[in-house]
């Protein structure tokens, strides 16, 4: 009889006997190559010479047959008597009880079958108790010393230590490095394009073995080919072929223009070793527009021209161009347009030219924009037709002019009735006050009419205005003007041979130039103080003219000043000549205020105050924009050090929730409206300085647009810095413009004179920026319509005032200080830290 399950114990059995026998037989095979398996991924074997190498190989290939052959030698399969045994032996049982349920009896009475029953019913309860057990294959016998552990430790640590090179390690350990035929050298093929400098894109590298690259057009191909001698390689392109260049015996040089698109092949000894495909892309001609419609500014003489240009890769140029409509024949009149640096694919803005002083003031002209880009493609906008604003005059001879004038430029071939027009005031001297100046300049431009022809129209016109303006304005205004020509001159001559000098190079051209720059200078400085004589002798009469003596002691002070120039420059001091310009500068000032002064009439010394007085407001208005400014800065700053707070929380606590600052929002709101309020008071002042001098710096105009997009920019909660930083710059430049209208039109620089505007001027303005409601309280007796202190008519600060005006020496000192930080911040090599504080120092003071 069978008892249930021992099939499967019996199995089982066999298994664990077969695992008993075949692992003490595998285990030296194993060992070998474990062995093996660690010396490889220690790269040992590639340190051996191949020879070495190959002994090392058949050495464990022995090895690993020979403990291959013993083992199969000692390995037996169990049976099942085996099996039985192994579970009688695993379960404790005696008498093999599995034998003698399968044995049977010898003797056939039935008392010797019946024990034969019981004593097997007795082996078969015994049989339930089977058990395999675990396999024992005496391992720890064959190896007391248990190096197996051992080498295990040292396959994990051969393991690591090749990291990701174990495969090529394994690999090379069967691969011994007998020396190689040497290959043949690879062909290197490099090509890139570069594009048009004009583009800024950068280079594009093609694939050596080819490919479909996209270019701008007018670049240039370039491939090069080394690495094997040989015939010379050929570039094959849609336009034709192009020989190589050779560098060495195994290196040539190719270069092309890509002038069309399609495919590009390079050829060796006939054989096809790269191939692109290239696609051009064509550039684009620039665009430029008017945004509006130019028209005459809102206030003086400039007309306001809003310009839009764009180029696919970049804008390089812009200009205006205006044409004569009476004559579209004629070259136009051209004025280049600043652009943004960096040659912008997208610009737009708006320029204010002045175009009353030329010949074509008065007449109707067509606007047009013309863009050129890298590749001088240019782009025309469409035409825009207006009158070009022309200058006022009230003098009916200097009108009479100024129509002869006019009409030459639209009709320069009637010459003969310029002529006798001109022939026609000639006769009546009376009407120009038998000015004996002009009466030769009329006869002058009637000859050159006469007798040169159509190429004297352009200096019969220059003199016809040199005379209008003369008799409207009088010599001493063209003298000042010309005055303040040269000493431009002069100064940028002089900071030109200083920074030549400052850098260690000769400046010698330099110094020449500055000395005859010193010798104009000289004779402007003389002209002009004859003119301011016969104005005063013309407009005072005899009591109130100058004596010849005092003329000449100004003279002779002027000389030595431009002498003592003349010779720092020659010995290279050029700061001490730009101090000696500066102390004749202000000694030009003073001596012309004081002039101005004493010769005066009370209508134009009330409108010379009026200009002091408006040059106050602005200098007034660029330190409450730069309040502004600072407290704009603060504010960021503020935020920055929030975020900042909101994004490093500290340990061990959760981030702050971002909450909405309530005061800051309340602040900027606060700003905006002051910056409107000042808005306001740019206004009212451009109209106030229009109706004085008949014309408004450009730079007001973009002072007025940085406020309002500042404005728009609080009201909207963005960050208005940008805007406000150049509204202040705008101020400035307007300030010195406006500066030196004034001292052409008055004789005196409007600025000078007046003192820091006290806190009173921010009285009118409430917390909501309306100013309008206690403008009228505060514009008192003795306050100007900005609510400053005026001046009475001697020009000094009315009684009670806390303005103090300073005096020349301290002027003259202030006047170094400031020259002395703006060569400072001229270095840049100076710490950023000294340039941000003197930028400061420049704004607040300027």
């Amino acid at each position: 009889m069978t008892p249930p399950g021992l099939a499967r114990r019996r199995a089982l059995a066999r298994l664990a006997l077969g695992w008993e026998a075949f692992w003490p037989g595998a285990w030296p095979a194993l060992s070998v190559l474990g062995v093996f398996v660690v010396v490889a991924l220690l790269g040992l074997p590639a340190l051996l010479p191949p020879w070495w190498h190959v002994a090392l190989l058949a050495g464990f290939a022995g090895a690993l047959g020979w403990a291959v052959w013993r083992a199969a030698q000692g390995w037996r399969a169990p049976d099942d008597a085996a099996a039985e045994r192994r579970l009688e032996t695993a379960s404790g049982l005696a008498h093999r009880p599995l034998q003698a349920l399968a044995d049977k009896p010898a003797g056939g009475d039935a008392v010797a079958q019946a024990v034969w029953r019981l004593h097997q019913a007795r082996m078969a309860a015994l049989v339930k108790k089977l058990r395999v057990g675990l396999p024992r294959p005496g391992l720890a016998a064959r190896d007391p010393r248990a190096l197996r552990a051992g080498l295990l430790v040292a396959l994990v640590a051969a393991v690591g230590i090749a990291g990701p090179d174990a495969p090529q390690r394994l690999e090379r350990a069967f691969a011994p490095a007998f020396a190689a035929p040497p290959l043949p050298v690879a062909l290197r093929i490099e090509a890139w394009i570069t594009p048009p400098a004009y583009t800024g894109a950068p280079p594009i590298f093609l694939a050596p073995d080819g490919g479909a690259a996209t270019a701008p057009a007018g670049s240039k191909l370039s491939v090069t080919l080394s690495g094997r001698a040989g015939a010379a390689p050929e570039l094959l392109l849609p336009g034709g072929a192009i020989a190589a260049r050779a560098l060495d015996a195994a290196s040539f040089a190719m270069e092309a223009d890509l002038t069309q698109a399609g495919r590009v092949v390079l050829r060796r000894d006939g054989a096809q070793l790269a191939e692109w495909s290239l696609t051009l892309r064509a550039d684009a001609p620039p665009r430029a527009s008017f945004p509006e419609p130019p028209a005459r500014a809102q206030r003086g003489l400039a007309l306001r021209v809003p310009w839009r240009a764009e180029d696919d890769w970049g804008v390089h140029a812009l200009r205006l161009e205006a044409r004569l409509v009476a004559r579209p024949d004629a070259p136009p009149l051209v004025l280049e347009l600043p652009l943004p640096t960096g040659h912008p694919r997208q610009a737009r803005g708006l320029a204010q030219p002045d175009f009353s002083a030329h010949p074509w003031a008065g007449l109707p002209v067509t606007l047009r924009l013309v863009a050129t880009d890298g590749a001088e493609q240019t782009g025309v906008s469409d035409d825009a037709a207006l009158t070009l604003p022309e200058r006022s005059f009230t003098h009916p001879v200097a009108q009479a002019l100024v129509a002869i004038r006019r009409q030459l430029s639209a009709a320069p071939e009637a010459r003969d009735v310029a002529r006798r027009a001109l022939e026609g005031i000639a006769r009546a001297p009376e009407a120009f006050e038998h000015d004996t100046t002009t009466l030769l300049g009329l006869r002058v431009a009637r000859n050159r009419l006469y007798r040169r022809g159509m190429e004297a129209v352009a200096e019969a016109q220059e003199l016809i205005w040199d005379m209008a303006l003369a008799l409207e304005e009088g010599r001493d205004t063209r003298s000042a003007r010309a005055l303040e020509q040269a000493r431009q001159a002069l100064r940028e001559a002089m900071e030109e041979a200083e920074r030549q000098q400052r850098e260690s190079q000769d400046n010698s051209e330099a110094r020449q130039e500055t000395q005859r720059r010193i010798e104009e200078l000289r004779e402007a400085i003389r002209r002009h103080l004859e003119a301011l004589a016969e104005r005063l002798q013309r407009e005072n009469a005899e009591s109130l003219a100058e004596p010849p003596q005092n003329r000449m002691t100004d003279q002779r002070e002027m000389n030595r000043r431009t002498d003592r120039m003349r010779d720092a420059t020659r010995e290279n001091r050029m700061q001490d000549a730009q101090r000696e310009l500066a102390e004749l500068e202000e000694m030009l000032r003073a001596l012309e205020e004081g002039r101005m002064a004493r010769g005066e009439n009370p209508q134009r010394q009330q409108q010379r105050q009026r200009g002091q007085q408006q040059m106050g407001a602005v200098q007034d208005m660029v330190r409450r924009q730069g309040d502004l400014v600072d407290q704009g800065q603060r504010r960021a700053e503020a935020q920055e050090q929030q975020r900042a707070q909101q994004r490093r929380p500290l340990l061990g606590q959760p981030p702050p929730q971002p909450q909405p600052n309530a005061n800051a929002q309340a602040d900027q709101q606060q700003e905006g409206r002051r910056q409107r309020a000042l808005r306001r008071a740019l206004g009212e002042l451009m109209q106030q300085y229009g109706d004085l001098t008949g014309e408004v710096p450009e730079a007001m105009g973009r002072a007025d647009q940085a406020m309002r997009e500042a404005q728009e920019a609080l009201g909207e909660g963005r960050d208005a810095r940008d805007a406000q930083n150049r509204a202040m710059r705008h101020l400035q430049e307007g300030g010195r413009q406006m500066a030196q209208q004034l001292q052409r039109q008055f004789g005196q620089q409007g600025g000078e004179g007046e003192g820091e505007p006290d806190d009173s001027d921010m009285a009118g303005m409430g917390e909501d920026g309306n100013d309008e409601a206690g403008s009228e309280q505060q514009l008192g007796d003795g306050r100007d319509p900005l609510g400053r202190r005026s001046r009475d008519q001697t020009g000094n600060a009315e009684q009670g005032s806390d303005t103090r005006v300073p005096e020349e020496a301290e002027m003259l000192r202030t006047r170094r200080i400031q020259e002395e930080l703006r060569r400072r911040g001229a270095e840049r090599e100076r710490p950023a830290e000294e340039l941000d504080y003197i930028d400061r120092l420049l704004r607040r003071f300027q």
